[in-house]
C-alpha cells in the first residue's frame, strides 16, 4: 500500500485502481448530500492524475476498499459483476454480544425512496470475542465480537441493518446501533467511528480474467480498539479467501 496525499492507494494498474476510503467521506456527490464538496472521487482523481470512475460504493461511515476503473465502460461492466454477485466481498466489524461462530442473516431490506423490500443475505464468521467487567445498560459486563461479514447482496446499509436485525448492533453505528454500547466505545475504547471496514475484495481481473484478491487493513482508530479488546494480532491480518473454483 502506498499513500498518495491523503488517500491510500492499495492497488493500481492500467485498468483497475483500489483505494482505502477513510470513514466519514462520501464516495461521490449525491442528492442525499447536497453541497458536499470533499468526496472520494475527486480525491482519487487528484491523487492519481487519472480520470477514474468508481465501480461500487461504500456508505459515508464505512471505511475500506473502493475500486475504480479506467473508463466508464469498464466501470459499468465491473459494476455488473458486483450486481451479479460474482465479486467476493469481506468486511471486518465489531458488534455487541457474541453471535454464533458462523451463520447467515436472510432478511429483506428496503431503501430510501424504494419501499418495496428486496432479498438480502449476509453471511458471517466470528473471529474473536472479548468481555470487559464494565456495566452497560442492564448487563454487569460488556461482550463484544469481531466478525468477518460477507454480504451476498448489496442492499442499502445492508451489513449495519442486518446486524441490528440480529440484535448484534455494530459498534459506533449512530443510525442503526445501540447508543449505550456506542457511549461505552467512546469512553473506554476511544472509538468515534463506525467499526465497519471493507477489508478485502476478490474478483476476476478485467484485463486477464485471472482472480485477483485485494485487501486493506483497518485504520489506526479501528486497530486501537482491537488492541484494547485483546485482538492486536488480528489487526493486520487479511481476509482468507477460499481457493477459486
Amino acid at each position: 500500500m502506498t499513500a498518495t496525499r491523503d488517500i491510500a492507494i492499495v492497488h493500481a494498474d492500467a485498468a483497475l485502481v483500489a483505494v482505502d476510503k477513510p470513514p466519514g467521506l462520501l464516495v461521490h456527490r449525491s442528492g442525499l448530500a447536497d453541497g458536499e464538496h470533499d468526496v472520494l472521487v475527486d480525491r482519487v482523481r487528484r491523487a492519481t492524475g487519472r480520470l477514474l470512475f468508481p465501480i461500487h460504493r461504500l456508505d459515508r461511515a464505512t471505511s475500506g476498499l473502493v475500486l475504480f476503473a479506467a473508463d466508464r465502460e469498464l466501470a459499468a461492466r465491473l459494476g455488473a459483476e458486483f450486481m451479479a454477485r460474482r465479486v467476493d466481498k469481506r468486511y471486518l466489524a465489531v458488534c455487541r454480544g457474541w453471535p454464533d461462530a458462523e451463520g447467515v442473516i436472510d432478511h429483506p431490506l428496503d431503501a430510501p425512496g424504494m419501499p418495496e423490500k428486496k432479498p438480502a443475505r449476509t453471511a458471517w464468521t466470528r473471529l474473536a470475542t472479548a468481555e470487559l467487567p464494565i456495566p452497560v445498560g442492564r448487563y454487569a459486563s460488556v461482550r463484544l465480537a469481531l466478525v468477518e461479514a460477507r454480504p451476498e447482496t448489496g442492499r442499502y446499509r445492508q451489513i449495519r441493518r442486518h446486524f441490528k436485525h440480529a440484535s448484534h448492533h455494530l459498534i459506533g453505528d449512530t443510525s442503526h446501533g445501540d447508543g449505550r454500547h456506542n457511549r461505552f466505545a467512546r469512553m473506554h475504547l476511544g472509538v468515534h467511528r463506525l467499526l465497519l471496514h471493507a477489508w478485502g475484495i476478490r474478483l476476476a481481473h478485467p484485463a486477464t480474467g485471472e482472480p485477483i484478491a485485494i485487501a486493506a487493513p483497518p485504520d489506526a482508530e479501528f486497530r486501537q480498539a482491537m488492541a484494547r479488546l485483546g485482538w492486536p494480532e488480528l489487526a493486520l491480518a487479511g481476509p482468507r479467501f477460499d481457493a477459486p473454483d
